[in-house]
Order: structure tokens, then C-alpha cells, then sequence
């Protein structure tokens, strides 16, 4: 299958490779064209796991996007959320009907590079998809180099509009077969992982993050206390699950700790023997608080918001972060308030997940 990567990550270098390795016609757009020049001279990126380190030819690493897209049945954006609004104006010219866009995970982002691309003036017939969390946990070691620590077992993904579901989840699967339906881009968009895991952990270990040139939040900083607080916020991400009416399975947070139940089965001690993730963690530009707090709990927040449920921990967690970086994140970019959806009955928003409207 044609597939283009759009971004420069972990994960995207991590998908490009993984996907190359599986047979599938990898093209690579990134929009930083020295740094992508390792690969291209190369025309392999090296991946690195469990099965030792190798190098896997890449069909086409390239800074043009319209080159990128150009025949991909499948689009995969494993960026930050904080870079789809710029990806998805540089999508809009290029975009054809019966595409489909996997953003993997999505903070609502399904919808929002939807409108993004239709108020550009595309209307294509495209379908928008979003799951839980990266296909990968992965670090890049180096230029070309990606580690994968561990793959996903499980990504339950929503679409947008959910009357593409069947047929958009058909093609996610040949690239990524662990992927399985939960309903809507909402639906996609609450299961998301990030707003729960890292924002108690940036809060509860802002001292040491700040004193320490490297601490690992993962080990070290994964206390019992943290942990509560984690468990409390993951059951009002649940609480606003089901007020929307969507059901199990929920993946619960504490399957990721305690057991090999959630999307990546047992995988946190591995993410903490990898020494992968004892890092420099920048409190006010690292993306654990510019996407998955200021957009991704933000959205949290808001969606209990319009759903009536109680969310003291996210909304308490929101005030500490918008504290210390001096402004109010209740107005950010992803809440239902900013994407004109707060006023909708509840039915309404539901038709036009469904619809596309």
C-alpha cells in the first residue's frame, strides 16, 4: 500500500521505517529539508528493537508534500497536535477523495484539520481517524536512527465522519492490524492517553524537573502520589466517556502499570529499563505541556464541561500549568468553547460527527 508519513518525530521516523520493513511504499515528507537530508542520502533510516538494529530502505524521504501525498491511500501523522494546523494547510491542495488520514493519537485533531482543509476550499471526500496513542514507544538515537521499545497491541480509533467508519478502519488495518473501531472522532479523541499520563506528571515533578539536568518522570518520578492522581483523572476522562454514551472497553490508565490489558500490553517496566526516557524536560515548551495539556486536557476539560461531569483534577491541573505559564488555559485552542461546539445539544454534535457537517 502507498503510505506517506507526514513529520519529523519519533514516531514518525519510527511508522516510516516499521511500515518500510512491512512492505508497504513509504513516502516521508518532512517540512525541514537539512534534517531530513541524513535519510535521504542514506535512503534507509535505522531501526533499532528488540530484534538488534538494521536498516530499512525508505521508497522516498522528501521536503514536498504534494510529492508525498501524491496516489497514498494512507496518510499517517504521528506529530504533535501542535503541528496539525499547519500540516493540515499544508495538506489542503493536495488531498483527493477516498484518502484516509490516521492520526495517531489525534486530540480531537481528526476534526479540527477537517475544517481546516474545507475552509481552504478542498472539499475532497476524505476520512479523518484518531486513536489512543502512538503505534510506538520510540526515542531516536541519532539523525536516521529510531529505538522502538514497544508496539502497540491495541488502538481503538474514531473516525470522522463516523459513516466512514467501516471503510476507513479497512485501510488502517493494513498497515496497522492491532487498530479496532470505538465510534466517533470524540469517541477517538477520549481515548487519547497523553492529557492523562503527562500533565500529573509535569505538575507533581516540576521541582526536580527543573533542578535536575535529566530526570526520568517514567521511573523516578512515578511515585505512589502521583499515581492517585492519575488514577482520579483517568476516571473522569471515563466519567465524560460515557456521558457521551460511548462504552467499554475505556482502557484504564492502571492497566498501563498494572497489568498487559492496555494498548500496549505490560509495557511501562520496559519504558523505564530502556533508559529511553531519562531526559531534559523543558517545563514550558516540552510538548507533555504544550500539546497534551494546554490542547489535550484543555479538551478534556471542556468536553466534561458540556457533558456536566465533575472533573476537579483536570480542571485543578489546568489552573497549576496555566499558572506558572501565565494565562488562563480554559481558553486554549481545542475546547469545545473555541471550535463553536459548546452551545450544540448534545444530539446535534452527535449527527454531525456522524454526517461530516
Amino acid at each position: 500500500m502507498h503510505i506517506a508519513i507526514l513529520g519529523g518525530g519519533h514516531g514518525c521516523y519510527a511508522a516510516a521505517a516499521d511500515l518500510s520493513e512491512a512492505g508497504h511504499d513509504v513516502r516521508l515528507w518532512r517540512r525541514d529539508a537539512a534534517a531530513l537530508a541524513a535519510v535521504q542520502r542514506a535512503g534507509a533510516i535505522t531501526l533499532k528493537d528488540a530484534r538488534g538494529a538494521r536498516d530499512v530502505p525508505i521508497a522516498l524521504a522528501t521536503a514536498d508534500i504534494g510529492e508525498a501525498l501524491r496516489g497514498a491511500a494512507l496518510i499517517v501523522i504521528p506529530s504533535p497536535a501542535i503541528a496539525q494546523d499547519d500540516i493540515a494547510r499544508a495538506m489542503s491542495p493536495h488531498l483527493v477523495d477516498g484518502q484516509v488520514v490516521f492520526l495517531p493519537p489525534g486530540t480531537f485533531g481528526s476534526f479540527v484539520m477537517a475544517q481546516i482543509v474545507r475552509a481552504a476550499g478542498n472539499h475532497a471526500d476524505v476520512a479523518w481517524a484518531e486513536t489512543g496513542t502512538l503505534p510506538y514507544l520510540a526515542r531516536k538515537h541519532g539523525e536516521r536512527e529510531v529505538n522502538v521499545t514497544v508496539r502497540a497491541l491495541r488502538l481503538p480509533t474514531g473516525v470522522y465522519p463516523a459513516h466512514r467508519s467501516e471503510s476507513a478502519l479497512e485501510v488502517i488495518r493494513e498497515a496497522y492490524p492491532s487498530v479496532h473501531g470505538c465510534g466517533d472522532a470524540l469517541s477517538g479523541a477520549l481515548m487519547n492517553a497523553g492529557p492523562i499520563i503527562h500533565p500529573p506528571l509535569m505538575v507533581m515533578n516540576a521541582a526536580p524537573l527543573q533542578h535536575f539536568e535529566r530526570w526520568d518522570i517514567h521511573n523516578e518520578g512515578t511515585q505512589r502520589a502521583v499515581r492517585n492522581v492519575t488514577d482520579r483523572l483517568d476516571l473522569e476522562r471515563i466519567a465524560v466517556r460515557e456521558a457521551f454514551g460511548h462504552g467499554a472497553p475505556h482502557y484504564p490508565l492502571a492497566d498501563h502499570y498494572d497489568n498487559d490489558r492496555w494498548m500496549y500490553g505490560d509495557a511501562h517496566k520496559q519504558l523505564v529499563k530502556s533508559g529511553d526516557w531519562r531526559e531534559n524536560i523543558d517545563l514550558y515548551a516540552h510538548r507533555y505541556i504544550t500539546e497534551d495539556t494546554e490542547l489535550g486536557l484543555a479538551f478534556l476539560a471542556s468536553a466534561a464541561r458540556f457533558a456536566g461531569v465533575d472533573a476537579p483534577i483536570a480542571h485543578g491541573l489546568l489552573a497549576i500549568v496555566g499558572g506558572f505559564l501565565g494565562r488562563d488555559l480554559r481558553r486554549g485552542p481545542r475546547t469545545f468553547e473555541a471550535l463553536g461546539l459548546a452551545g450544540l445539544p448534545m444530539a446535534e454534535l452527535t449527527q454531525r460527527l456522524h454526517d461530516g457537517r
